[in-house]
C-alpha cells in the first residue's frame, strides 16, 4: 500500500520532510490542500483512541501510512498478526465452551484435551473459511478491481482491524459474563467494516453487507460444531 492522505485518500509520495532530528515539516495533500497525515506528530494514544472510536482517518493512517512496505516488513507482520488472531480466537472459543465453572471443574483431563483439540480444529478451519468467504463477498458486493484489492492487503487489514479481540484478555483477570464476548465480537465486526471501507473506498452499507456475510458464516460454523 502506498502513502495516502488521511483526509481524502489521495496518493502522496512522502508524508514529511526531516531537516534535522526532531525538526520535520508535514507535507500537504495536493488534492485537498490539508496536512496529509497529522497523526505523525501526535502521541500514540491519540490514534489509538481514534481507532477505538472508528474514525476512518485513523484507519487510513494505520493501514496506509504505518503499515507500509517502506517502513515495515509486511510478510512478517502478516504472520505475527495471524498468530495473534488465531490465539485470541482460540481463547474466545475456550471461554464459550468452559463458561460454566461448575461444569468445567468437573471435567476430566481426557475430556478437556478432547475439547481443546476440537476447539483448535474449529478455530483453524472456521477462520480459513471466514477469510475466504469475506474476501469473495467483498469482491462480489464491492466490485473492487483486483489491482486495487489484493488478497494479502485484505487479510492484513482484517487481521489488524480485529485488534479489539485483545479485550478478551481482560477476562483472565476480571470476572465478566459470557455475553461480554459477543459485545467484543460486535466491536470487531464494526472495526472490520471500517477497515474494509478504507481499503476499498466503498459505501458503508456495502462493506457492512460483506462483513455480515462473513461473520454469519463463521457464527454458523461455530454453532454447528458446538452441537
Amino acid at each position: 500500500m502506498e502513502y495516502r492522505c488521511v483526509q481524502c485518500t489521495f496518493p502522496i509520495k512522502t508524508l514529511f520532510v526531516q531537516y534535522s532530528p526532531g525538526n520535520i515539516r508535514l507535507m500537504k495533500c495536493e488534492s485537498c490542500r490539508a496536512v496529509a497525515d497529522q497523526y505523525i506528530e501526535c502521541e500514540l494514544m491519540i490514534p489509538l483512541i481514534d481507532l477505538i472510536l472508528h474514525k476512518p482517518k485513523a484507519y487510513r493512517h494505520l493501514l496506509y501510512n504505518v503499515l507500509n512496505h517502506e517502513t515495515v516488513n509486511l510478510e512478517a507482520l502478516l504472520w505475527r498478526s495471524a498468530i495473534g488472531f488465531y490465539l485470541l480466537d482460540a481463547y474466545r472459543s475456550l471461554l464459550l465452551r468452559l463458561g460454566d465453572k461448575e461444569h468445567s471443574s468437573s471435567m476430566t483431563f481426557s475430556s478437556l484435551t478432547w475439547i481443546c483439540q476440537k476447539m483448535l480444529k474449529d478455530v483453524i478451519f472456521g477462520n480459513i473459511v471466514f477469510l475466504c468467504v469475506f474476501f469473495l463477498a467483498s469482491r462480489t458486493l464491492l466490485n473492487t478491481p483486483s489491482r486495487v484489492f489484493r488478497f494479502r492487503d485484505f487479510v492484513l487489514a482484517i487481521l489488524v482491524s480485529s485488534y479489539l479481540k485483545i479485550f478478551l484478555v481482560a477476562m483472565m483477570v476480571w470476572k465478566f459474563p459470557s455475553s461480554a464476548i459477543f459485545v467484543v465480537d460486535l466491536f470487531v465486526f464494526s472495526s472490520n467494516a471500517v477497515a474494509l471501507k478504507v481499503i476499498t473506498e466503498s459505501s458503508m452499507i456495502r462493506t457492512i453487507g460483506a462483513c455480515f456475510v462473513a461473520h454469519a458464516v463463521k457464527f454458523f460454523l461455530s454453532f454447528w460444531d458446538s452441537r
